[in-house]
């Protein structure tokens, strides 16, 4: 699962359009395409966000937290939590950048599960 450690993405040679999550066959082209795998520069701005006051379970401990759709510089968009930010210091248009971090623990196993999040590029830039 080298997507879990890395931000990687399909882009098809056939239409040029990009796709998150890795794909086998461009949702376009078809059979006709030729989708490669690619990694993204990980920077993006906050397309829109939400607050998450009730989280599911394991989730306790973030609350509130910061879950946004990021559009990547290099055009998809991304569900993920955004991290190292107050909800009221969040808005629409951020920039942000992917960062590794902690996912959850799995069960009574405790296998820790790390994958993308996202972090504001400048901590110190207010809302436009």
């Amino acid at each position: 699962y080298k997507e879990r450690y890395r931000l990687l993405g399909t882009k098809c040679e056939t239409c040029n359009n990009v796709f998150f999550p890795l794909r086998g066959v461009c949702p376009n082209c078809r059979r006709g395409g030729k989708p490669v795998p690619i990694a993204f520069s990980g920077k993006g701005r906050v397309y829109t966000f939400t607050v998450i006051h009730v989280p599911p379970e394991g989730f306790e401990t973030f609350v509130p937290y910061v879950v946004g759709l990021v559009q990547l510089e290099e055009g998809p968009k991304v569900t993920s939590q955004i991290v190292d930010c107050h909800p009221e210091d969040a808005y629409i248009g951020m920039p942000v950048e992917a960062c590794f971090r902690k996912l959850r623990a799995q069960g009574k196993e405790g296998i820790i599960c790390y994958g993308f999040k996202f972090r504001p590029v400048d901590s110190s830039s207010k809302k436009e």
